[in-house]
C-alpha cells in the first residue's frame, strides 16, 4: 500500500476548465480528472486536450494526480492513455473493470505509450474501478493482475443497477461488494477506495457512510464536492486517546531496542507485530491531519 494516504479522492470533470484549473486549491489527497462518464461524447477530445495541457502547465503540489479514462478497448480510451502518459500522470484509473483481461489490455497500452514518450517503464500506475457483479466476483484476481495497480475502487451506481436494486441509506446493498473489494485489496497489498456519496444535502447520511467504511478498513473514499472533504478527514483522524496509545507503543519499542530486549511490553501487556502495525497507521493518519508532527 505504500506511505501515500488516499483518504479523499476528488472527482473533477475533465470538461470543466474552472475546476480543472483550480483543483490544486482543495485539500484532498488525490485529484481524479474524469474523461469518462461526466464527459459527453462530443466533448471527449476537448476534455482530453484540456486535462493534458493543465497537467503540463499547472503545479498541483504534492497531490496524487489520477485520470479516469474511457474504455481502453476503444480508440477514445487509447487516445486517453497516450495523452495522459505523455503528461506524466501518476495514476490511470480503468473504469468498469470486470476481469484480468481488462487490466492486461490497459497495461499493454500504457507500456506502449511509455516507450513512445521515453518514460520509464512502470512509472505510470493503475487503479481498477469495479462496477459490476462480474467485477466484484473477480476482485481478487483483478487486484493481483498487475504490479502497476496501487488500488481498487468501488463504483456503486453501475453496480447496484447491475444487481437490479438501488442505493439505500443503510448501505446494505453494498456490503458484499465492499467486503469483497477490501479483502481483495488486502490480499494484494494495495489500497481499497469506497464509492461516491451523491446526496450532497444529506451530511448525516454521508458521515454515517464514512464511519462505516473506516470501520470496515477502507483507505478512503471518492468524493464529488469539496464540502465532503472535511468530514472524511475528521472521521479518519485518530482521537487524542488513540494517538497517545500509539506513541506510547512506539516509545516502548524504542526502549526495548535500546535495552536490546526481545520482549516489548506496555503496562504489563505484550506488544506484538499487529499492535505495532496499527500504531504506525494511527501515527501516519495523525501526521497527515497535522495533529502531530
Amino acid at each position: 500500500m505504500g506511505d501515500r494516504l488516499r483518504r479523499t479522492m476528488m472527482f473533477v470533470p475533465g470538461n470543466n476548465p474552472g475546476m480543472v484549473k483550480d483543483a490544486y486549491i482543495y485539500k484532498c489527497d488525490s485529484i481524479m480528472f474524469d474523461l469518462e462518464d461526466s464527459v459527453s461524447l462530443s466533448e471527449k477530445d476537448a476534455a482530453r486536450y484540456l486535462v493534458y495541457n493543465s497537467l503540463r502547465a499547472i503545479d498541483y503540489g504534492d497531490k496524487e494526480l489520477v485520470v479516469r479514462i474511457n474504455n481502453p478497448r476503444t480508440e477514445c480510451g487509447i487516445m486517453d492513455i497516450k495523452a495522459m502518459v505523455a503528461s506524466k500522470i501518476d495514476v490511470i484509473r480503468l473504469p468498469k473493470t470486470e476481469n484480468v483481461e481488462d487490466v492486461y489490455i490497459c497495461e499493454k497500452e500504457i507500456e506502449k505509450a511509455e516507450k513512445e514518450f521515453g518514460i520509464e517503464i512502470g512509472q505510470t500506475k493503475m487503479m481498477a474501478a469495479i462496477e459490476s457483479a462480474e467485477g466484484v466476483l473477480n476482485a481478487r484476481e483483478i487486484a493481483k493482475a498487475s504490479k502497476r495497480l496501487i488500488a481498487i475502487a468501488l463504483g456503486a451506481e453501475d453496480y447496484v443497477t447491475d444487481l437490479k436494486t438501488n442505493r439505500y441509506e443503510d448501505g446494505i446493498e453494498l456490503m458484499f461488494a465492499r467486503s469483497m473489494l477490501l479483502h481483495a485489496a488486502r490480499a494484494a497489498k494495495i489500497d481499497a477506495l469506497d464509492t461516491v456519496y451523491s446526496d450532497l444535502n444529506n451530511e448525516e447520511g454521508f458521515r454515517k457512510e464514512v464511519l462505516l467504511i473506516k470501520k470496515l478498513g477502507f483507505d478512503g473514499k471518492s468524493i464529488i464536492n469539496p464540502r465532503q472533504l472535511d468530514p472524511i478527514v475528521e472521521i479518519f483522524t485518530p482521537s487524542e486517546k488513540e494517538i497517545e496509545k500509539a506513541l506510547a507503543i512506539m516509545d516502548a519499542i524504542k526502549e526495548a531496542n535500546e535495552k536490546k530486549s526481545g520482549v516489548i511490553a506496555l503496562n504489563g501487556k505484550m506488544i506484538d507485530r499487529p499492535v505495532v502495525l496499527r500504531a504506525e497507521r494511527v501515527i501516519q493518519l495523525a501526521k497527515a491531519a497535522r495533529v502531530i508532527h
